[in-house]
């Protein structure tokens, strides 16, 4: 057989991809919808050659993994659909344009009104009040009636912060030896949980929070799904202390989960809260 006659590689109808982590499988022609993007650069070439893949053989593209899901539906019939209250508008816009979707990024981009409307894109000035022509105490007087109203939206005052329970929650392990004789070895903690409101959670620990399991949770809307980025308590406790939140209440539950046969070791499982407030 004549190998140099064999055609060269092309990929399949359906694709799968790891996104940052994230798994999703579409069709080739969605990723090859957009002409001049990243992925119709990608997926247009002759051959799979010179495409990064995962350890499964995914083609891999270092994003976060999940704002891609926006991505690719917006790539599936070119229209921008978001959940109410979506608080990554700004980060989804500079996925769009890492991935070369002039249009996305156009309807991501924030809209100034004339009116000076307080909406969900935030308390901004009216562009005609910033005319050189405009009397110095007029544009003062409007500044401060805008800062005003934007102060007005927020419960608890100018600085925008609001009273409320956070609880962090973290599930561990230990084994402790033969009549307690011996030290106790602790585990590492593997995941700490955020539980309360969805505003205040994300106010307090910012891009530390992972969203993964609760997206699109309303800011109003409370949940227990959240879980931080990082492993260590104390960092968790700065940042609530920095906020200014008090520790009020904590809890422990131990059981024992099995002990070893040879060694008499007992490894017991523990889950602890702690209750934070502000007022």
């Amino acid at each position: 057989m004549d190998f140099s006659l064999i055609a060269e590689v092309t990929f399949p109808e359906i694709i799968e991809l790891n996104v940052g982590g994230q798994v999703y499988i579409t069709r080739y022609s969605t990723l090859t919808s957009v002409p001049d993007s990243l992925l119709w650069e990608m997926f247009s070439r002759k051959s799979t050659k010179g495409l990064a893949r995962d350890t499964k053989g995914r083609f891999f593209v270092d994003r976060d993994g999940f704002l891609f899901r926006y991505i690719l539906d917006y790539m599936r019939d070119q229209q921008l659909v978001l959940p109410d209250h979506f608080p990554e508008r700004g980060r989804l816009q500079r996925e769009a344009e890492f991935f070369n979707l002039p249009e996305l990024v156009k309807l991501l981009a924030p809209k100034i009104s004339k009116q000076n409307s307080l909406g969900d894109e935030g308390c901004q000035s009216d562009p005609e009040d910033s005319s050189p022509g405009i009397d110095t105490a007029r544009n003062l007087g409007s500044l401060g009636a805008a800062a005003a109203a934007c102060a007005s939206l927020v419960p608890g005052g100018v600085d925008g912060k609001r009273s409320g329970f956070i609880t962090i929650g973290y599930r561990g392990s230990y084994t402790l030896g033969r009549d307690s004789q011996t030290d106790a070895k602790f585990r590492r903690v593997a995941r700490i949980m955020v539980c309360g409101k969805t505003s205040l959670a994300k106010e307090v620990f910012g891009e530390t929070l992972n969203e993964s399991r609760d997206p699109d949770r309303p800011p109003e809307r409370y949940t227990s799904r959240y879980y931080l980025k990082f492993t260590f308590l104390e960092q968790a406790f700065d940042k609530l202390a920095d906020a200014g939140f008090h520790m009020v209440a904590c809890n422990s539950t131990g059981t024992c989960a099995f002990a070893h046969e040879q060694t008499d070791d007992k490894i017991w499982t523990s889950y602890t809260e702690y209750v934070f407030y502000r007022e």
